[in-house]
């Protein structure tokens, strides 16, 4: 399974990695995963998300942040020398047992999917 967190829907950054994933969807099956995008945006924000781009993979609405806390990506951020809190762009590769085989949270949003891709082979 490819379970990645991501700050927010319709931004230019997570748009490039969703639709990314969602190009490459097939090849992701083909290899036997899943993917999951999670963010604390709502059901409602996700689903016109998912159709404005027509996603070809389920995203996962956190708005407690819950998931987020637990995979511990709800981090101090600085931006433009703002400092807040946010989600940190973070992917895992999770085996069959729930084993996490792989974390990045260097994520570059635009090559994550081939990245991922790659950790298949």
């Amino acid at each position: 399974m490819i379970l990645y967190f991501y700050p927010k829907d319709n931004t230019a950054g997570c748009t490039k990695q969703a639709c990314g994933f969602s190009e490459r969807y097939p090849q992701f099956t083909e290899k036997g995963a899943v993917i999951l995008g999670v963010s604390k945006d709502s059901v409602a924000s996700h689903k016109r998300f998912e159709e404005k781009y027509g996603l070809a993979f389920t995203l996962l609405a956190d708005p407690e942040r819950k998931v987020i806390e637990a995979y511990d990506v709800w981090k101090e951020k600085k931006n433009y020398g703002k400092v807040s809190m946010g989600v940190v762009r973070t992917t895992y590769l999770i085996d069959e047992q729930g084993v996490i085989i792989k974390a990045n949270d260097k994520v570059k949003a635009a090559d994550d999917p081939e990245n991922m891709l790659k950790e298949l082979d």
